[in-house]
């Protein structure tokens, strides 16, 4: 009996005995689906979510300037001028002292206000012509189309640049000047779209029933073809806005002190080598709007796509 227990004994100090009873490991308790559901879709959508964030406090910038910064955007305090930025101005102070935050958020009112209006221009009229080429054809179709070659051949600033110089200095000009300038790409993605609509069965099927020819055109075909035109508009808001301050910064925008976001950096462009701030963070807000609006664009896009 002892020699039993002993070989025993031996047999598990050497490993040959029984094998060790193993817990079974912890596992965490799972969310619930819903919340697995709702943080794999902000994963997803955090770009697009952030870029949407963006363009509201731009909106929010021009509709209520003074909420977000509530001095006085045309008087500075000649003692603090060229501070670097702070807690006290977040983005420094210009050369007469005067915040530059505080100029950039009453800036963005003139500066969005004329891309909007410039974006309205080139998405009525641009509209209306690849609505009236695609649906008519023929010689309207070649004439329409010609002009709007025309229109793609030339840089879209350059013909801004001479449309402003045409029209004269002011903000309105600028915004017609840069609405004209996109006219031709909204003209061709309509017509692309109304090319497509127009072979559609239940629009042969309306002309062959008697409906005039102006109620097809409002009931059935310019509606369903202009969401890939709107998402257009989305991604042609970024340009515009570029446009916009390119024009203002070489001077064609409103006239000075009343600040611009293109103004803004041409006024600080005397001051790089000791005031970086007053050209590089008016800088960045551009950016980051139009970056934020052509992510929300090609987001937009791509949904039409699918």
């Amino acid at each position: 009996m002892s020699d039993i227990l002993t070989r025993e004994l031996i047999e598990e100090a050497e490993g040959f005995g029984p094998p060790p009873v193993e817990t079974p490991p912890t596992v965490a308790p799972r969310p619930h689906g819903r919340g697995r559901r709702v943080a794999a879709w902000w994963r997803r959508n955090l770009v697009l979510v952030a870029s949407a964030a963006v363009l509201l406090g731009a909106v929010g910038f021009a509709v209520a300037p003074s909420v977000f910064a509530s001095g006085d955007p045309l008087v500075g305090v000649p003692a603090q001028k060229l501070q670097a930025p702070s807690a006290a101005h977040w983005f420094g102070t210009d050369n007469i002292g005067r915040d530059v935050y505080t100029r950039v958020v009453h800036g963005a009112g003139l500066s969005l206000t004329a891309t909007l209006l410039a974006v309205g221009i080139a998405l009525v009229a641009g509209s209306l012509i690849g609505l009236l080429s695609g649906a008519l054809g023929g010689t309207l179709d070649a004439v329409l189309m010609r002009i709007v070659d025309v229109l793609l051949s030339i840089p879209a600033l350059l013909l801004s640049l001479a449309l402003v110089t045409a029209l004269g200095f002011g903000t309105v000009n600028v915004a017609i000047a840069v609405g004209v300038s996109l006219i031709a790409n909204f003209a061709r993605v309509m017509r692309s779209e109304v090319l497509r609509v127009r072979r559609s069965l239940y629009v042969e099927a309306a002309f062959a029933s008697g409906v005039r020819w102006h109620t097809v055109l409002r009931r059935h075909v310019l509606r369903n073809s202009y969401a890939p035109v709107f998402a257009l508009a989305a991604v042609e808001f970024g340009m515009a806005v570029l446009a916009v301050s390119s024009l203002s910064f070489l001077g064609f925008g409103a006239v000075p002190p009343t600040p611009e976001w293109g103004s803004l950096i041409s006024e600080g462009r005397n001051y790089l080598a000791t005031a970086w701030w007053m050209t590089t963070l008016p800088g960045l807000v551009i950016v980051v709007v139009v970056l934020s609006a052509h992510r929300l664009g090609h987001a937009l896009e791509q949904r039409e796509v699918r």
